[in-house]
């Protein structure tokens, strides 16, 4: 197994309970409210649609509180995530809450191995995954391989540009990372975590990676798929510049000044013919 499985796995082992038991993935509110949703699935409902008896996969899944929302939504979802401590709670909510979504662990590169190719109505792809693979191309191929037929993608994610920025830097826009795929990671050793926790994450070591817009678009079409649907929105699931952002009604963040200026999430759809 490469390196940076092995660290980012053992990151995400380490992060896993503390998200778990943060408010901010509202675990307690899955429990007590039927209805509830995720923050990430209610912004996506407008653009997502109907998804009700489609057979679904949520790739890098993590706590699955995005997986058992689509579920809830009437989707047959199955979540697949590498890291055993996420789906430790992810299975313990699915059942405390009656949501009957089987969670695989398994690499999303390995993905159509571990499920089977040609399964899934719909490919799920929630904010902050894309970021963690080091080839766009590679995943593309299991997305198209996952599909059935007329099956789509959906697709909400950190925007690259958004990724580029330094957040050290409090009264301008700096370009700090890459835009474009490298061959060589990023690598952080930072402590801390993007939700609130009872204590604080420990700095661990992470391979990260960006991969540009066309990029993304570019390998899906080589992979066979049809583009249908591509969306730049001025908001974030999570404060990307903390100093700068402030957390709206809908659970987004948006910049306090100038927010027409860079986009941070978008969303892409597209279709297996």
């Amino acid at each position: 197994m490469s390196d940076y499985r092995d660290l980012n796995r053992a990151n995400w082992d380490e992060h896993a309970p503390l998200h778990a038991a943060s408010p901010d993935y509202a675990f307690e509110r899955f429990r007590t409210d039927p209805s509830f949703l995720s923050d990430v699935v209610r912004f996506d409902l407008p653009r997502l649609g109907d998804i009700r008896g489609l057979r679904g996969v949520h790739l890098q899944c993590h706590l699955g509180t995005d997986t058992v929302s689509l579920a809830r939504l009437g989707a047959t979802m199955t979540g697949l995530d590498f890291s055993p401590a996420a789906l430790k709670s992810a299975r313990e909510l699915a059942e405390q809450i009656g949501a009957a979504v089987d969670f695989v662990e398994a690499d999303v590169y390995d993905a159509v191995e571990a499920l089977g190719g040609e399964r899934f109505d719909l490919v799920f792809t929630g904010i902050g995954a894309l970021c963690w693979l080091p080839s766009i191309e590679r995943w593309a191929r299991t997305v198209a391989g996952l599909l059935r037929p007329g099956g789509r993608l959906f697709l909400r994610e950190d925007h690259p540009m958004a990724a580029t920025l330094d957040e050290t830097q409090t009264d301008r826009f700096v370009i700090g990372y890459p835009y474009f795929e490298t061959p060589e990671p990023m690598v952080f050793n930072d402590a801390g975590t993007y939700v609130e926790t009872e204590r604080e994450a420990p700095a661990m070591t992470t391979h990260e990676w960006n991969h540009g817009l066309g990029e993304i678009v570019s390998a899906l079409l080589d992979a066979g798929l049809v583009l249908t649907g591509l969306v730049e929105h001025d908001c974030a699931a999570w404060a990307r510049l903390p100093d700068r952002m402030v957390r709206g009604e809908d659970g987004e963040y948006r910049l306090r000044e100038h927010g027409e200026r860079i986009p941070f999430t978008f969303t892409l759809q597209a279709r297996k013919p």
